[in-house]
């Protein structure tokens, strides 16, 4: 009795699959839907991106001839438990000396 109800189950199964497999295989009034994307893409993204790296490089540009703050020395900032175990211990390991500065200040 299982094996029977089985066996109907599986055939209706593939019977389903094999109809609707017939009418999913063919592209109908949906064929073109690749060109829209491809036109999008050139004419509406890369300008949108090429526009966003020009406002982000003229931002930095502006940014760019501001003097560097005084340095201020706090008692919670810079503290050193531990040397570092690279280099002479003291600069982190992409240390910018333009930008970062040392518990005793700015390099020269």
């Amino acid at each position: 009795m299982a094996a029977a109800l089985m066996h109907s189950i599986r055939r209706h199964i593939a019977t389903t699959a094999i109809k609707q497999q017939g009418t999913a295989a063919t592209a109908g009034e949906h064929s073109g839907g690749y060109k829209l994307w491809k036109r999008l893409t050139i004419f509406v993204a890369m300008p949108a991106v090429g526009l966003c790296m020009l406002n982000a490089y003229l931002k930095h540009q502006e940014h760019a001839h501001h003097p560097r703050p005084a340095f201020v020395k706090y008692e919670y900032l810079g503290i050193r438990n531990k040397r570092f175990p690279w280099g002479e211990g003291n600069k982190s390991l992409f240390h910018n000396p333009k930008v970062n500065a040392l518990p005793d200040g700015y390099e020269t």
